[in-house]
């Protein structure tokens, strides 16, 4: 065991050296070749001096070379996403498949990144099998890029000898996740932007155009029905105390942010109470299981054992209940229960996955049919989220309605009420 530590800890040690050696300067630079053409590109090295000595190295006379300035704000450029290193496994695979040699793929890859920080990265990660690693243990660079499932896929793949195969369905599993995420985005972008423009109407109508009202049944001396004196009581605390308001406001988000982040116990209490929503619910419900299912399909079939696969999926669901009930499961089958009884245990998980996999487990196709299972509830999200989107409209028709429209008529009730008493 402590053979293992050491081994751990002298692997982050050479890490952390190759990372400190590769943060060097860019240089941009211009020269003529043999024929005098004029060329330019960029290098990392340690002065400008040294770039003039490769450029001369390969065949080209150095006109000028200059370090690029770094920029006034975000350091070392925009952050690297997902979808970038989707993309970035696909070409590597497609060059590996074709005899393409790593650290050469690795080269071509970097020089036609845009993005400066994960063209760093990946220069980086590249030195670092120059110098005798692994891919997997060159990644351990960045772990949050490259995260604990990218690196227990990557290792299978380079044991079992099929790492370009392994990395394009890596690649084909993050662009599926993507699309989850962006679909569960859309899913909760649009009630939650109805609401935030439902207020500020609201806020707008009670901090200018109410008190207009409110001056007008003043001078009026009638009495105020009583949907108009809430109103306008609203108003007028709204006038003398929208900070309150709104620091109340920014101190919930930020407190429901900060609790979720900080408190496992809240956090569960917030994923669960999420989960029981009327539809939003079901779709992170299936999202969940869809996750699930894809990331432990493609973690067995790449020949992760199947304990430690349930150890890296379980924070790929994007759900604590999930997450903490697959953590469970882990236990179960580490001590020897098939996999679809742990997964009855939970209660989370419907009859038909439990059912699919127990059918997978016993014809020794289990990735096949998790496969399956992610394909349906992928589609069961799809589904879901446009069933969403057509319910919600006569919904956000309704909450306007209700919220502006009573605004307006509970104001006009006093005009009403005035003219019915010039009438009589």
């Amino acid at each position: 065991m402590a053979t293992v530590t050491a081994a751990r800890s002298n692997t982050r040690n050479q890490a952390a050296q190759r990372a400190q050696v590769t943060q060097m300067p860019t240089y941009d630079w211009v020269a003529l070749d043999k024929r005098g053409k004029r060329m330019k590109g960029s290098m990392q090295s340690k002065n400008a001096t040294l770039v003039k000595a490769e450029l001369r190295r390969q065949g080209m006379n150095p006109q000028n070379v200059k370090e690029r300035s770094k920029p006034l704000f975000g350091g070392s450029g925009k952050s690297v996403k997902p979808r970038d290193v989707a993309i970035f496994s696909r070409q590597i695979a497609t060059m590996m498949a074709s005899g393409v040699p790593m650290v050469q793929a690795f080269d071509i890859i970097a020089d036609g990144q845009r993005n400066p920080r994960f063209k760093t990265m990946l220069i980086d990660v590249k030195q670092g099998i120059e110098g005798g690693s692994s891919l997997h243990e060159a990644l351990n660079l960045y772990p949050v890029q490259f995260d604990e499932l990218y690196r227990n896929l990557v290792r299978a793949g380079e044991s079992a000898g099929v790492l370009d195969t392994v990395l394009d369905t890596v690649a084909t599993y993050k662009e599926r996740m993507e699309s989850i995420k962006s679909k569960i985005k859309k899913a909760l972008f649009y009630p939650v932007m109805v609401l935030v423009v439902a207020m500020l109407v609201c806020m707008i109508m009670l901090l200018f155009v109410v008190p207009v009202f409110a001056k007008t049944f003043q001078d009026a001396g009638a009495a105020l029905p009583a949907p108009t004196q809430v109103v306008v009581s609203a108003s007028q605390f709204m006038q003398s105390y929208w900070w309150v308001v709104i620091g109340a406001v920014v101190v919930g988000v930020v407190g429901l942010v900060q609790g979720k982040r900080r408190s496992e116990k809240f956090a569960h209490f917030l994923d669960r109470v999420m989960l029981r929503f009327p539809v939003i619910g079901n779709i992170l419900r299936n999202s969940a299981i869809a996750r699930f299912s894809r990331t432990l399909g493609v973690t067995f079939h790449a020949g992760v054992p199947l304990v430690e696969a349930l150890d890296s999926v379980a924070g790929a669901t994007g759900s604590v209940v999930y997450s903490d009930a697959i953590k469970l499961m882990r236990d179960d089958v580490a001590v020897g229960h098939q996999l679809q009884l742990a997964m009855r245990q939970t209660g989370l998980f419907p009859n038909m996955v439990v059912q699919m996999t127990a059918i997978g487990e016993e014809s020794g196709a289990l990735d096949s049919m998790l496969f399956k299972v992610a394909e349906f509830y992928e589609e069961e999200v799809n589904n879901s989220v446009d069933t969403l989107s057509t319910l919600l409209e006569p919904l956000i028709m309704v909450i306007l309605g209700t919220l502006v429209g009573g605004m307006v008529v509970s104001l006009y009730l006093p005009i009403f009420k005035l003219a019915g008493a010039v009438a009589g």
